[in-house]
């Protein structure tokens, strides 16, 4: 799967970016976070996060590779969807976050629009331990699934062929344990034995 796209910031609003790269125009949700890092700028390099579910493909840019991991970690949060991510980071800097999940504050990300009691509670309880052994890293800590761009391939591919996404992460990450050299195929096909 793609790291990032550099290329020319043909349009921004406050959710949504397009750029252009190789001639062709890309379509990215963005948060406002990114939105308030790029406005201002001709060519742009966002980190990029594509999702697939069912019938939905979209491509998520971000300004920092911090932002896509907190992006990323947050949707693997039962109940919290790509949607809900982005709300959350257009509503809280990715510091703001962090910092709310690390001193339990639910008031905090409760009131982020959409975000209910249960699921403020949830959040922390799931990202508290993530965060906090990523403190002293350049990015945050990520299952094996998601740190390669391999394997955030191979999850696309079994996301498309219907599989549940977290038994998918599961099964990849458990051969990239064993095998951390596979390529897509590789992956792709012993994942299927284990799906």
């Amino acid at each position: 799967m793609y790291d990032y796209i550099k290329g020319l910031l043909v349009e921004a609003t406050p959710t949504q970016a397009i750029v252009e790269a190789g001639g062709i125009g890309y379509k990215l949700e963005i948060s406002l976070q990114t939105f308030t890092d790029i406005q201002n700028s001709k060519e742009v390099k966002l980190y990029i996060y594509y999702y697939v579910k069912e019938d939905i493909a979209m491509w998520y840019g971000f300004a920092s590779k911090d932002e896509r991991a907190l992006f990323l970690l947050l949707i693997n949060v039962n109940g919290v969807g790509p949607n809900t991510a982005r709300m959350i980071l257009s509503s809280l800097s990715t510091n703001e976050l962090k910092t709310a999940i690390l001193s339990d504050d639910v008031s905090k990300i409760k009131g982020v629009k959409g975000i209910g009691l249960k699921t403020a509670q949830k959040i922390i309880i799931e990202l508290k331990d993530k965060i906090q052994k990523g403190a002293d890293s350049a990015t945050l800590p990520l299952g094996p699934a998601a740190k390669s761009p391999v394997a955030e391939e191979a999850l696309g591919a079994l996301m498309m062929l219907g599989f549940n996404k977290q038994a998918s992460e599961k099964a990849v990450g458990e051969i990239l344990r064993e095998k951390p050299d596979s390529s897509v195929e590789q992956l792709i096909k012993l994942a299927l034995k284990r799906l």
